[in-house]
């Protein structure tokens, strides 16, 4: 998941407008975030109900709306994931990760 990241990251700070313009970039991104959505939905019950505070739900009902609607995809919604959601899950993950290096 925090390697899709970093790759969102790459062209995300090249900011909104140059995400709108080109169709390319909306496309890498939208491919991540579909890749971070596979990797939620992979992960074992168990975990995903020991970090509750993370929207796993919301993460894969994402992928889900990325691959079965893809024609429908809302741009403004994949803007607001990339700068205001991946950021935030980002910090969770790297919080989950630190954790479980801590009790190892």
């Amino acid at each position: 998941m925090l390697e899709a990241m970093a790759r969102v990251d790459r062209y995300a700070g090249r900011g909104e407008e140059a995400f709108r313009r080109d169709e390319l970039i909306q496309t890498w991104m939208v491919r991540h975030i579909q890749i971070i959505g596979e990797a939620a939905r992979a992960l074992p019950g168990a975990f995903r109900d020991r970090y509750r505070h993370v929207p796993w739900a919301d993460i894969v009902g994402m992928r889900h709306v990325i691959v079965h609607e893809y024609f429908g995809i809302d741009l403004d919604i994949v803007w607001r994931v990339v700068s205001v959601d991946l950021p935030a899950l980002r910090q969770q993950i790297e919080a989950i990760l630190r954790e479980l290096d801590r009790s190892t």
